[in-house]
């Protein structure tokens, strides 16, 4: 696992948006994995300002609430699009549907275009406090796929932020499973924020288990760990 240290947030969004366009622009039509939430929005304001080509890049995201449209404002969809989409020309952008009517058969189909695209060329990732990727909660087996997922109360208590209330914020979402993920041919792994210290921590010096999803990072061969040194800060 490559790491790289930076100094303050901004450093840090400069750095993630300089990989990303550094493949964007050697491989015009590359598959991009997405990840939303506070850590990477200043990577994407520097990649919308960048008017770099992203005409013919696909890109997937990680995960979808079960249960909020593409319109609702709390929606990874909403995010994304506000963040980026609507800011740039995408050849296509993926989201799963967290209102389908079958979810068993929208992860399938969404695994299946994943498969049928490619394969996911670099995929950025942020880490859970209790050590989630995507939403992977500790206990996801390590040859997980893509699935529907019952969020961890410490998960919903952090994203609780975004909605007026906790009782707002869905029990359940589709998310990339972690053998997915670790078959894109690239991992970016963005950790920001003093609150993240422990999970850090542990990625580093903990041991490779279930119940501590991210640590499988450390069986991909391609992984970059992009962090802030000093994180008393958060943006």
């Amino acid at each position: 696992m490559k790491q790289i240290l930076t100094n303050h947030y901004q450093e840090f969004s400069k750095q993630a948006a300089e990989l990303v366009l550094d493949l964007v622009n050697h491989q015009p039509d590359a598959t991009l994995g997405l990840a939303t939430g506070s850590t990477p929005q200043g990577m994407y304001e520097i990649i919308r300002q960048s008017r770099a080509d992203f005409s013919k890049v696909t890109t997937f995201n990680l995960d979808e609430y079960v249960g909020l449209g593409a319109h609702h404002p709390q929606s990874y969809r909403t995010f994304m699009n506000q963040e980026l989409f609507n800011h740039i020309q995408v050849y296509e952008s993926n989201i799963p549907n967290g209102l389908a009517n079958d979810l068993e058969k929208e992860c399938q189909r969404y695994e299946e275009k994943i498969q049928s695209s490619g394969g996911i060329d670099l995929q950025i990732l942020g880490l859970g406090h209790n050590g989630h990727i995507g939403f992977n909660e500790p206990g996801t087996p390590f040859t997980s796929r893509t699935h529907v997922v019952n969020l961890a109360e410490t998960t919903r208590q952090a994203n609780a932020r975004f909605f007026n209330r906790l009782d707002e914020v869905p029990t359940q979402a589709i998310t990339m499973g972690i053998e997915s993920i670790m078959e894109a041919k690239q991992i970016l792994l963005l950790v920001y924020g003093s609150d993240k210290s422990k999970a850090l921590d542990r990625l580093l010096n903990g041991e490779v288990s279930e119940s501590f999803p991210a640590s499988i990072l450390h069986k991909h061969d391609h992984v970059t760990l992009l962090h802030v040194e000093v994180v008393s800060r958060i943006c």
